[in-house]
């Protein structure tokens, strides 16, 4: 067992000049170019593995990361992050492989901010992120766990920010 980091984003701002389906809705123009400022944050990161939610605001929200420099040892886009609740997604994260130290989840709201509440030790983070986890935010997790083994009040928020262009 050792030290793990969770990271946790919020997909970018979307466009709603769509007749698309919410699953099928794009990036906004800046949405775009945060998830680019988000992806040089993410270069100081060695990320395992990312666990993407199918919608297409997420795996564009990735694609532009890559853009700005993210890079990770594989990608999972999945269907079920889509749809999943707190508790069905803390059961994808606990799937992942112990050999994976850094993982980042790109998802949506209300979802995320409850995940990371009830991940970490309140503090004042934890309270920033609960009164409001904007589009492209980001969240940093640090728990001393075996993926399997993650649990609700396990973990410690050491970091949030909201990239942005």
């Amino acid at each position: 067992m050792s030290r793990k980091t969770l990271l946790v984003m919020r997909h970018a701002k979307s466009s709603w000049r769509t007749d698309d389906p919410d699953i099928r809705r794009p990036l906004s123009g800046r949405g775009t170019r945060d998830a680019l400022v988000a992806g040089q944050v993410l270069t100081t990161f060695d990320i395992d593995v990312v666990l993407c939610s199918a919608a297409t605001r997420a795996q564009q929200t990735w694609q532009e990361a890559t853009a700005g420099g993210a890079s990770a040892g594989s990608v999972r886009v999945l269907e079920s992050l889509y749809h999943a609740g707190t508790d069905q997604t803390l059961g994808i994260l606990r799937e992942v492989p112990a050999s994976a130290r850094t993982v980042l989840l790109i998802g949506h709201e209300p979802v995320l901010s409850d995940l990371i509440t009830s991940l970490a030790i309140s503090s004042k983070l934890t309270a920033q992120v609960e009164s409001k986890f904007p589009t492209s935010g980001l969240a940093v997790l640090a728990h001393e766990r075996d993926w399997d083994e993650l649990e609700y009040g396990s973990a410690t928020l050491t970091a949030f920010e909201v990239p942005r262009s």
